[in-house]
């Protein structure tokens, strides 16, 4: 299948023509180290070597390590790696990056945690269940948010004609947004009292995609099931059955009859409205506007091992995402485009253009007949999106805990302090200053020194219920299905 092929030639950068190597493409950092590393041996280090060789270049940063390779899932949403690579911001850095795609989200996992990757763009609940011991345990942290929104719950085509069928106003070409899942519940009734429960898709367990598909069916009353510490597949009690389905092999499954619907990124969603398969019903910018999707994630002792390495990454990264997100007068993205054409190709995520540029450039289809301006759809860095902040944590592990994955109840501060452990501001706020210094980035765009790390309530989610980074616990109970703490 033609997205699960990693090709293993390199793209050449976006109107860039060289007519003979750069001083990245020699690899001076990395000739420098092998230089001052002989001359250790031989009892003759000289310390200025290193700094010669990076001479030309503003950042003070010595470098632990020069050549990385990070790992992706074929989603449009790792589109800051894959700019960082080709418009040449880690070259900038001193840095040789290969990206390398991932079969699914538990080997790109095992390898960041084997070393076999130095980092991953990663699901936002990757790095929290491993520092809990969800599923294994390992200490992994983000200092980098690279999206927010980018998700789409998508349905068949006959579970479709289902739905329209249990309310009329869906009937309609183009029907008012946002859909909740109240005219599901008539199928999944219907399909309970047949003994054939209805399936859908999510990516991983502890992926975005599984708390929102489960956070839209419940905010309908349709219990999308438990883990427990006996049922580690969620589907205790369950209505609905949700399992893993990697994310581009999502369309595919659902058209052979295997699952009924999907919660999944782009552009699988758009995949199925060109391949006439399915209705993507729900974007998660209305299921919860403006939230946090991927991040980027290493194991705290490569942090600690490469800590300099790991600051020039991030900033090559906020530069990756502020070129995404650049509008022209008219508000139009400038570069989105160009960001199409790269992301296509086969050893990124190998969707054909159309089909990426559909949700990328500031639309979305949910039919064919229904193309809707949706500029938010994708955001990579405007109103402070990479920046990581504690609530965002907070706001998966209320999740985790909901569902179950988190077995026991544990006190507000619990929430707080874990968080804490994994999203790393300071990191960030590091490469964001010399960024600043630098003259690359503007202090308005680097949320203010006095902030605490938590976002500002928001009742912004598709049941309006009111989030509380220093209020889980109410938060928490305010559900209907679900657990519930002291």
């Amino acid at each position: 299948m033609f997205w699960l092929v990693c090709a293993g030639f390199a793209i050449c950068g976006c109107g860039q023509q060289r007519s003979g190597p750069s001083l990245q493409d020699l690899d001076i950092d990395a000739l420098a180290a092998e230089a001052t590393a002989a001359m250790k041996v031989l009892g003759k280090e000289q310390p200025g070597a290193v700094s010669a060789a990076k001479s030309d270049r503003p950042s003070s940063l010595r470098l632990e390590k020069t050549k990385l390779k990070f790992g992706f899932i074929k989603l449009t949403d790792c589109a800051p790696l894959v700019i960082a690579k080709e418009q040449g911001f880690f070259a900038d850095e001193g840095l040789q990056v290969e990206i390398e795609a991932q079969p699914n989200w538990k080997t790109l996992l095992e390898r960041v945690i084997s070393g076999e990757l130095d980092g991953a763009h990663m699901l936002s609940g990757q790095p929290i269940a491993s520092t809990i011991g969800i599923n294994g345990e390992a200490h992994v942290i983000t200092a980098f948010t690279m999206d927010q929104n980018g998700n789409a719950i998508t349905v068949s085509n006959s579970i479709w004609e289902e739905m329209q069928k249990a309310d009329p106003a869906l009937q309609s070409s183009q029907p008012k947004h946002p859909i909740s899942a109240d005219a599901l519940r008539s199928v999944v009734a219907d399909r309970k009292a047949s003994g054939d429960l209805l399936k859908m898709g999510m990516v991983f367990p502890v992926s975005t995609h599984n708390y929102e598909l489960r956070y839209w069916l419940a905010a309908a009353g349709i219990h999308p099931g438990m883990y427990t510490s006996a049922d580690t597949t969620g589907v205790t009690d369950a209505e609905v059955l949700l399992s893993v389905t990697p994310p581009p092999m999502m369309p595919q499954v659902m058209e052979v009859g295997t699952i009924q619907g999907y919660c999944v990124g782009e552009p699988w969603n758009q995949q199925a409205v060109v391949k006439g398969i399915g209705v993507p019903v729900v974007t998660n910018y209305d299921i919860w506007k403006n939230n946090p999707e991927k991040v980027f994630g290493v194991t705290k002792a490569w942090n600690d091992e490469n800590r300099n390495t790991h600051v020039a990454v991030v900033k090559a990264l906020i530069q990756a995402g502020k070129w995404l997100d650049e509008v022209d007068a008219a508000g139009k993205f400038v570069n989105r485009e160009s960001a199409v054409q790269l992301l296509s190709k086969a050893n990124y995520v190998g969707a054909d253009v159309d089909v990426i540029r559909n949700s990328m450039t500031g639309y979305f289809y949910f039919q064919k007949s229904d193309k809707r301006e949706l500029p938010d759809f994708n955001v990579f860095f405007k109103s402070h999106a990479t920046y990581p902040w504690y609530s965002d944590g907070v706001w998966f592990l209320t999740q985790m805990r909901r569902w179950g994955q988190i077995t026991e109840p544990k006190s507000a501060e619990w929430y707080g302090e874990t968080a804490k452990k994994i999203y790393r501001p300071d990191i960030y706020r590091e490469a964001a200053e010399r960024l600043i210094s630098e003259g690359k980035l503007d202090r308005s765009e680097v949320p203010g020194s006095d902030t605490d790390g938590y976002k500002p309530p928001t009742a912004e989610f598709i049941d309006g219920i009111t989030f509380d980074g220093h209020d889980p616990i109410t938060y928490l109970n305010a559900h209907k299905i679900g657990n519930k703490d002291e």
